[in-house]
């Protein structure tokens, strides 16, 4: 089941990609591999995870898959490639099953950075509910709510400015 064609593709990857979470049970019974590269280097997981597909992102963790795999190209996980697409089911369920809320991307992105510079609200809050870090900031030094600003989110913003003094150590409160 490790064939892969000319684009470094398995079987398990396009599956995993395409939501195909009866095929992807086949492929797993059949022998194969949750860690399989595709483009990019990523995994089945970091497919499934992009394009939203729960069912399969839940299948592939209960088969071992490593929640925290990374592609090549932008050192994104499962988590911040699920909450950059706005797909809050996969949010919850990589949280659920231990996602780091805080792993950072070549470009020091969190998954809340993904969630707010792309306007995803719902995500953002589930994000800050488990206590993501507000203020990380980027390679550039630019924070979630500096991007979500930028990129004219304005309730994203909004929901991030609301944030700050929860975040805050109480003898930091105002």
């Amino acid at each position: 089941m490790a064939v892969a064609g000319r684009d470094g593709w398995t079987p398990l990857n396009s599956a995993a990609n395409n939501g195909h979470v009866e095929v992807v049970k086949l492929l797993l019974e059949e022998g194969a591999d949750t860690e399989s590269k595709g483009h990019s280097s990523r995994t089945p997981l970091l497919y499934a995870a992009a394009n939203g597909h729960e069912a399969v992102v839940k299948l592939l963790l209960e088969r071992g898959a490593q929640r925290e795999s990374k592609d090549k190209d932008y050192g994104q996980t499962p988590l911040s490639l699920a909450a950059g697409q706005g797909h809050d089911t996969v949010v919850k369920l990589l949280l659920e099953k231990g996602a780091d809320l805080e792993s950072k991307s070549n470009s020091g992105w969190t998954p809340l950075w993904y969630a707010a510079a792309n306007g995803h609200e719902t995500i953002v809050k589930l994000l800050l509910d488990n206590s993501a870090d507000f203020d990380s900031k980027d390679n550039r030094g630019k924070t979630p709510l500096a991007w979500a600003v930028i990129n004219g989110h304005e309730r994203t913003a909004k929901l991030l400015q609301i944030a700050l003094p929860k975040q805050l150590p109480e003898h930091l409160s105002l």
